[in-house]
């Protein structure tokens, strides 16, 4: 007998998160060309063929696969008032046995950037990892200057842990990058270091 999984969907304050789709091609590629300068700052350099149905199509596979395996939760954010996508956010390198661990990683579109929607869409997936999937702690990294990350990471009760020595390839140069962790049972504090 066949069994069905539902997939995932978390339901925030105003939007949904939820699996990318091969309908979301346009409103994705026209989003991240809009937004490509917001963006490229802050990322790996794009491919070539970036914004191409393909390489959208490979990527509606690739997370289709990781959530069934259990590997990652790549998800979009999509605005329940008017179904505009907004951005995305992943849970990727979920890691099981005695870690219990995920890595989070997110974009928001230039247009809503500042207007607490990705705030939003880290404590609703956060609040999933820690009482659907049973994780136990969230890492997340980004850029030192990258000011506007670090002040989403903190208000969501991440907390700084140190620094990566080149970390990832941001922009063509490999780049140190600042580490923050979310705990399930943080009794930690508040810390102001880094």
């Amino acid at each position: 007998m066949l069994k069905f999984r539902r997939r995932p969907r978390i339901e925030a304050e105003r939007m949904s998160l939820r699996l990318p789709e091969h309908g979301d091609w346009r409103a994705w590629a026209a989003l991240r060309e809009a937004s490509a300068n917001h963006l490229m700052p802050w990322e790996p350099v794009w491919a070539h063929d970036h914004l191409s149905r393909r390489a959208f199509t490979n990527r509606v596979y690739w997370a289709q696969r990781a959530e069934t395996q259990g590997t990652a939760l790549p998800l979009m954010l999509v605005r329940r008032a008017d179904n505009q996508l907004l951005g995305a956010i992943t849970l990727d390198n979920i890691r099981r046995g005695p870690v219990q661990a995920g890595t989070l990683g997110y974009w928001i579109g230039a247009p809503f950037a500042r207007q607490g929607y990705m705030r939003e869409a880290i404590l609703a997936l956060v609040h999933h990892a820690f009482a659907v999937m049973d994780l136990s702690r969230i890492e997340a990294a980004c850029l030192p200057e990258n000011t506007p990350s670090r002040g989403v990471l903190e208000k969501c009760g991440f907390k700084y842990e140190g620094v990566a020595q080149s970390y990832l390839q941001i922009n063509g140069r490999w780049r140190n990058h600042v580490l923050y962790a979310n705990l399930r049972n943080d009794r930690r504090g508040r810390t102001d270091v880094g």
